[in-house]
């Protein structure tokens, strides 16, 4: 957690000190092996190795009689992040981003990175990832999950939020609410999750009631407090000092809950302190990924409805769930406005029984980042007013990517992705496409009256069909919708730098056999723009990448999912319907490129194979 500890101490020192005690070898392993200044007084025998290869001095030093020691130097990237934030530790000008339409979604980068800063992001095209820059630790480790969407930024910098330039322009008519009574003790929950300012939300309401002259105690529940560890924080309010007897909140306690994080707030423990007569509840709605997610690509959710959960706990009409932190991030360029936000519109609301002045006077006392926090909650006063107002404002329609806009029925998702796959090869291509949709079109409708099974091979049917190869991924780095993307996020001098792993150039690695990445600068999209023009290529005898496993498994797949689909339409009935859609939707389970698409594709198989020996040996029923 970053304490402090006594005394000196250093990898030097303890090095010393184990190999007198007879341990050796000693290893460093370490993010910066060239940081440590010539003539380090190392005990002797002292190696320096890079963390990138961690795994392999494990397995070197297990296999080693007596006992070996490794000695991991690096500073907890989320103390960095910390630190950053109060100008004492260095912030490097490099971040790293996703080109979403080259992501396939299979979560290596999250299973090399181990971070939650690598988010899901829904598209038209299915689950991608993303970087969420105002979490990022700036540790880079995700670039080298085995996909070509990884990018470097170097230099320049994020674009500022929207707040700025319409702060001075536009004029909102914000009333002075109604304060609560502090008659009886009013107890607030503010939870959320940690790293993102939840505590510090507790620390201005207790100042403000401080400067107010009243009664007040905050309890923070912060348990692991680890980067995105469930963290609550209790505050009691009172009109005298006296008046304020517990600390911690007692069942049904709340009076207000500010709901940071939508999974924290449902949980039991907060749910335990609402009551359906007299809890205000406002929850950020952007939902944050729990640890889950690193482990498994598909998580979604836990549980029933959340929503639902806490609204039965206020009552029904007492929840509000807003778009917090997507409103907060598009207007001031950072997530970390979002508890800020929350506490602004919570006030306007009449929710809190403090004054505006003595809010606003605890910000600027707490020291850190005054004016950012002042217009955060200015802004969330402005969406307890206006709140369409503010999301037009925040999000206007036409930024929105198109990827983004979600089908809003069946001849909308084949028209889009008849359209995509003439721009990955041609308009024979795409007819191909049009001509077996329609086919499953007219045959489930004659014998089900259903179209699930159409969208079910509209979707993927279209993935199948654009496999993306080395032509692919040049095309959509160089069709413009990646470069607007960096326009969007960066201004100022930066470079781009690509981290691949080109199937003729990368060298293998000798223990896991895995293709190793390598950096390109940007001149390399003027070889993808020159690449991409070559897909007339593509499965022809002068297509070189056409030859290797890899594409050959692609093509395989597609002509196995035109006989797959050939087979359920002949034995199509209502009965074995949710089954037929169910195995013409297993593409959704390939994901990946290289030995990650490869491992995908055998899952693939063997469930398909499984699940039409089910779809076969099930009894067909006379019409009746």
């Amino acid at each position: 957690g970053g304490q402090r500890h006594d005394g000196p101490l250093d990898p030097a020192i303890i090095s010393r000190q184990i190999a007198a005690e007879g341990v050796a070898p000693i290893v460093i392993v370490t993010d910066e092996p060239g940081k440590y200044p010539a003539g380090v007084h190392w005990a002797p025998g002292v190696t320096v190795r890079h963390r990138d290869e961690l795994d392999a001095v494990q397995r070197e030093l297990r296999a080693l009689p007596g006992v070996s020691a490794l000695i991991y130097d690096q500073t907890c990237a989320s103390e960095k992040r910390r630190r950053r934030k109060r100008n004492e530790f260095p912030d490097p000008a490099k971040r790293a981003i996703i080109n979403e339409m080259v992501c396939e979604g299979c979560g290596d980068c999250s299973a090399k990175s181990n971070c939650l800063s690598v988010e899901p992001l829904e598209t038209e095209y299915g689950r991608k990832r993303t970087i969420n820059q105002s979490t990022c630790n700036k540790d880079y480790s995700c670039v080298q999950g085995f996909c070509p969407s990884f990018v470097t930024v170097e230099g320049g910098r994020l674009r500022k939020g929207k707040a700025g330039a319409v702060f001075s322009e536009e004029s909102f008519s914000l009333q002075e609410p109604e304060i609560p009574s502090l008659e009886k003790s009013f107890g607030i929950l503010v939870t959320g999750i940690g790293g993102t300012g939840v505590i510090t939300i507790g620390q201005i309401l207790g100042m403000a009631a401080h400067l107010e002259g009243r009664g007040v105690s905050v309890l923070d529940m912060s348990g692991l407090a680890q980067k995105y560890g469930a963290v609550m924080s209790h505050v009691k309010l009172a009109a005298r000092p006296e008046q304020v007897h517990v600390a911690r909140l007692g069942t049904g306690d709340a009076r207000l809950v500010l709901g940071c994080d939508l999974v924290v707030s449902a949980s039991g423990d907060a749910l335990d302190k609402m009551h359906a007569q007299h809890t205000h509840a406002l929850v950020n709605g952007t939902t944050s990924p729990t640890a889950e997610f690193v482990r498994n690509p598909n998580w979604q959710l836990p549980g029933s409805d959340l929503a639902h959960d806490i609204r039965e706990a206020c009552g029904g009409r007492n929840a509000e769930f807003v778009p917090a932190a997507e409103l907060a991030t598009a207007l001031l360029g950072d997530s970390i406005a979002t508890n800020m936000f929350m506490l602004g519109y919570a006030w306007q609301k009449g929710w809190l029984p403090l004054g505006r002045a003595a809010l606003e006077r605890a910000i600027e006392l707490n020291g850190v980042a005054v004016a950012f926090n002042q217009q955060s909650f200015v802004w969330g006063r402005r969406a307890a007013a206006d709140l369409e107002r503010v999301r037009r404002i925040a999000m206007p329609a036409e930024v929105i990517p198109i990827e983004r806009h979600f089908s809003r029925n069946l001849e909308e998702l084949v028209e889009r992705r008849a359209q995509y796959l003439a721009a990955y090869q041609d308009n024979a291509y795409a007819e191909k496409y049009r001509n077996l949709v329609n086919k499953v079109i007219a045959i489930e409708k004659e014998k089900t009256a259903s179209t699930k099974l159409a969208e079910a091979v509209a979707r993927y049917y279209a993935k199948l069909l654009a496999y993306k190869d080395e032509y692919e991924v040049a095309r959509l780095y160089t069709d413009g919708a990646f470069r607007s993307k960096l326009e969007g996020m960066f201004e100022g001098d930066y470079k781009l730098v690509f981290h691949l792993a080109p199937p003729l150039l990368a060298k293998l690695d000798p223990r896991t056999g895995e293709p190793g990445k390598m950096r390109f600068g940007g001149w390399v999209l003027y070889l993808f723009g020159l690449l991409s023009k070559l897909k007339g290529l593509r499965g022809t005898a002068y297509d070189i990448f056409g030859r290797t496993a890899e594409r050959r498994m692609e093509r395989a797949l597609i002509g196995e999912y035109e006989t797959t689909v050939a087979t359920l339409l002949q034995g199509l009935t209502r009965d074995n319907h949710q089954l037929a859609v169910e195995i013409t939707s297993l593409p959704e389970t390939i994901r990946g490129y290289g030995h990650i698409k490869a491992k995908s594709v055998d899952a693939a198989r063997r469930n398909r194979d499984e699940l039409l020996a089910r779809f076969s040996a099930a009894p067909v029923r006379a019409a009746a």
